[in-house]
């Protein structure tokens, strides 16, 4: 049986070489992300080490849709990171047995509102073919969807609302549509 110390030492060695390979395998380049006039930009940005400013090397027009594949990803990584702390919470042996309960409800929330998010944009995205993609976004008090189109009538705003108040209950619902582009 090996002592707590000769594990703790390979946990920690074992940790230092990932986090080694970690930082040589990772870009140097942070990619910042903007909507401006419902045209979605990327931007490759790199911080000066002894100034402030950034300098922009590159600007590129991004697809809507890998715009919304951006997003839909951020999410989920939020949540993942959410759901990390939470089986900290629930693994750690000072918790208490309230804290547990609260933090396993929590994760449970998180989960449902993300299959509900599923759910809702291949609903919305079945009930018209003109649709090309929906991103639905559940917060705290309010729904957004967005949809790429190429128009949306106060009708099918007025469905959409619908279909979510059904999926989510009485909740605020802020329908916005960008138009296909060519």
């Amino acid at each position: 049986m090996l002592k707590k110390q000769t594990v703790w030492l390979l946990t920690m060695l074992s940790l230092m070489i990932v986090l080694s390979v970690y930082y040589m395998m990772s870009d140097q380049e942070d990619i910042a992300y903007i909507d401006t006039d419902d045209q979605a930009f990327e931007e490759t940005v790199q911080q000066d080490e002894d100034a402030e400013d950034v300098v922009i090397e590159d600007m590129q027009e991004v697809d809507a849709n890998e715009f919304f594949t951006t997003i839909r990803m951020e999410i989920e990584d939020s949540r993942n990171e959410k759901k990390d702390r939470l089986k900290d919470i629930v693994a750690s042996s000072d918790t208490t047995a309230t804290e547990i309960n609260t933090a396993l409800n929590e994760m449970d929330a998180l989960e449902e509102i993300a299959s509900k998010e599923t759910i809702l944009q291949e609903t919305i995205l079945t009930t018209n073919e003109a649709y090309e993609d929906v991103l639905v976004r559940a917060e705290e008090d309010k729904v957004r969807v967005h949809i790429i189109t190429e128009q949306l009538s106060k009708n099918e705003a007025v469905e959409i609302m619908q279909i979510v108040k059904d999926e989510l209950g009485d909740i605020t619902v802020d329908v916005n549509f960008q138009t296909i582009e060519s």
